[in-house]
């Protein structure tokens, strides 16, 4: 399953690794990919063997720093 998710308050790569770093620990999931986007929402792409709970997303990218828009 591949789905894109919006992230706000990235700004440099230091912000996309501590995303991947904290989506790419949940359980299931295989790949993050992020298109930042410094000045808007950043698209985070997130392959995972089944469907992620928007909740557990959400908390993996407010651990990173940052916030997922709903």
């Amino acid at each position: 399953v591949t789905a894109e998710y919006r992230v706000t308050g990235m700004t440099c790569q230091h912000c996309v690794a501590a995303v991947t770093e904290e989506v790419g620990s949940i359980e299931g999931v295989s790949g993050v990919a992020v298109d930042l986007q410094p000045e808007g929402e950043s698209v985070v792409q997130v392959t995972s063997a089944v469907a992620l709970a928007d909740d557990d997303l959400a908390q993996a990218i407010e651990e990173a720093g940052y916030t997922l828009v709903r």
